[in-house]
């Protein structure tokens, strides 16, 4: 029995059964195969090719592979935007089964990826019963699919043949299908299944509702629902929502994804802004849950706690990123804690019984609104011990350029815009806006080892402008002539439906297509949680023809015992490894497409792999490969 025991232990530690690995996503391997004396040798071992079509000629978004593959028991598990779910054979890239849902993929998502699936064991089924384990997977339509892990078939007794319609219940329901998606796995905790959404929150001040909602892992029974929006008046978070517009306004979802603390009986949900993103004027007031981390008891769904990170958002600065579960260590005292990286470049630690800040936060004022009808929040919350992850100001004395001509060209550009320093608000003459709407820290979020105190985060520091123009007497095909005749073409236009303005957008790139903004343009950065301090920052990939640059990156890293960090996220076409006591890059390898994913680590077989998504979509290339590497086979 010991013996069953310790192999049993010991085919645990090599899989990856969850998003973060484990439920709490600190995104941490105990494997130790690869390490850094050998990481330079790491080779494919297998691609897999989804079969996924290429649209990137097509008018609406493309799809995106961002999907972080589990493997539990033998088998892994991946899915993709157009959603097919599949079993593969970790050893080999064998496909074992596939489960067409049959989306439809010319709907036109504002985000169209799927970052992968959930497994769930039932205690309460004999072994090898149909459905004793099962895969969850929320396509990007807002279904909710249970299917049998070992073969790949719908659970009947799942809603209705196998599937639950999430948008079924909505409070509100979308105004158009494909303002409304799913694109995270969903949470299992015990016998419950929990899902949130992604929302089109900058089209209305009244989209869809934002709810996450539990259901029963059996039944798929409706088992309790939170909205992130409080509607009670009764509930203390009601009250900071002036005028009681708590009523009518809508998002605030949780689109990242949901960690969990099985043993506490607690969610942690990433919340994001309400609607719309860039104009609060009908939303006055710090708007509680919004912009939080809100910790939820997962058997009830009631609150907890919750810890905002951002006041009455005006600047689409969702909190993008999971949260992470681990246990930080003050004075000799382990505490069990939350850590959230934020667009707004902090990181939090917070308490993860109480949500009260472990390293300090401080409320400062920042800069009013100009924009009539608005009432920016008169202070923000940044954290004292740990520096910003990436520059909170910049000026038009900071523009860069590869050239004389692009940096004077760059100096006009952020010399024309307003800029009181961090969270100053849109504005009709145009605001920089740093960190962009971006990040800062991204959906990428974190990855910690506890064992050496340090959580690992990939930053970007290109700044946004945003600008507000007034909706009546507004002439688009003027203005986007101007756009063109000053050779700008990539301004986003917004028409924020139930207020009085229109948003145009834009990342601030020079006339050679390279940030106006000095390098590196995105960082991978290592936190100490004993200190808080920077413990080093390196740049992530390179723009251009310059080494070194750094580069936009979206896309998480995963830590390991071996002392290896492992991401992609940058618009090169390759996957690196770094030492993580250290920041050098130890490996890099060429993919076949960019690599908006997070990867994964596993062992089969006594071998370790690592295992990421290539085909990040748009600037990141097409692609449809899950990309193996290990040590070269004895």
């Amino acid at each position: 029995m010991l013996t069953l025991l310790l192999v049993l232990h010991v085919q645990a530690q090599g899989d990856w059964p969850a998003y973060g690995r484990d439920p709490g996503g600190a995104r941490f391997s105990p494997l130790t195969q690869i390490t850094s004396e050998n990481v330079a040798t790491l080779q494919v071992a297998w691609t897999y090719h989804t079969g996924e079509p290429d649209m990137a000629g097509m008018s609406h978004r493309p799809p995106a592979l961002e999907v972080t593959p589990l493997v539990v028991d033998g088998l892994m598990y991946i899915s993709t935007p157009a959603g097919h779910i599949v079993a593969l054979d970790p050893a080999t890239g064998t496909e074992r089964w596939r489960f067409d849902a049959g989306v439809n993929p010319h709907r036109g998502y504002g985000d169209f990826a799927s970052r992968g699936v959930s497994f769930w064991r039932d205690a309460r089924a004999a072994a090898g019963a149909p459905c004793a384990h099962r895969i969850f997977a929320a396509t990007i339509d807002a279904r909710l699919v249970a299917l049998d892990a070992a073969s790949g078939k719908p659970c009947a007794g799942f809603g209705s043949a196998g599937v639950v319609d999430l948008r079924a219940g909505l409070r509100v329901p979308p105004l158009e299908f494909e303002f409304y998606e799913v694109t995270s796995p969903p949470a299992v905790v015990g016998d419950l299944v929990i899902t949130g959404s992604a929302i089109a929150d900058n089209t209305s001040f009244a989209p869809a509702s934002g709810e996450v909602r539990a259901f029963d892992a059996r039944s798929g029974a409706l088992t309790w629902t939170f909205d992130p929006v409080p509607r009670d008046s009764t509930d203390p978070a009601y009250r900071s929502w002036q005028g009681g517009s708590a009523r009518s306004t809508g998002a605030a979802n949780v689109w990242s994804v949901i960690v969990a603390d099985p043993a506490r009986d607690l969610v942690f949900l990433p919340t994001s802004s309400p609607a719309p993103d860039y104009y609060g004027g009908l939303r006055l007031g710090e708007d509680r849950y919004a912009n939080s981390v809100v910790a939820l008891r997962a058997s009830t769904g009631r609150v907890v706690w919750h810890f905002q990170s951002v006041h009455h958002d005006l600047w689409d600065y969702d909190n993008a990123s999971p949260p992470a579960l681990v246990t930080v260590v003050q004075n000799g005292v382990p505490i069990p804690a939350v850590i959230q990286t934020g667009k707004s470049a902090m990181l939090y630690v917070l308490d993860r019984t109480t949500g009260k800040p472990i390293f300090p936060v401080e409320e400062r004022a920042v800069p009013a609104s100009s924009i009539p009808g608005e009432v920016a929040s008169p202070t923000q919350p940044f954290t004292t011990v740990t520096p910003p992850l990436s520059p909170l100001h910049y000026s038009g004395a900071d523009a860069w350029g590869p050239t004389p001509e692009s940096q004077a060209a760059c100096r006009a550009i952020l010399g024309a815009l307003k800029n009181d320093g961090a969270f100053t608000p849109p504005s009709l003459q145009g605001t920089l806006v740093v960190p962009g709407n971006v990040g800062g820290a991204h959906w990428g979020g974190v990855a910690v080892d506890e064992g050496r105190a340090l959580a690992v985060v990939p930053v970007n520091t290109i700044p946004a402008m945003v600008q507000l123009f007034p909706a009546e007497g507004f002439n688009g095909d003027s203005i986007r002539r101007s756009d063109a005749d000053h050779g700008i073409t990539d301004f986003e236009y917004t028409r924020m439906r139930g207020t009085p303005y229109i948003m145009r957008r834009r990342l601030i790139v020079g006339p050679t297509g390279l940030p106006c903004t000095p390098p590196p343009f995105g960082a991978l950065v290592a936190v100490s949680l004993k200190s808080g301090a920077i413990a080093w920052r390196v740049p992530l990939g390179t723009m251009g023809d310059t080494p070194n640059l750094g580069s936009v990156n979206l896309g998480g890293p995963i830590v390991t015992a071996g002392g290896l960090v492992f991401i992609g996220a940058t618009l090169e076409h390759v996957f690196r490894a770094f030492d993580i006591e250290t920041g050098r890059e130890l490996w890099k390898a060429t993919l076949p497409a960019g690599a908006r994913a997070t990867p994964m680590t596993y062992e089969v077989g006594g071998r370790q792999f690592v295992v990421i998504a290539a085909g990040g979509g748009g600037p990141f290339g097409a692609g449809d490969a899950i990309v193996a590497f290990a040590l070269p086979a004895r």
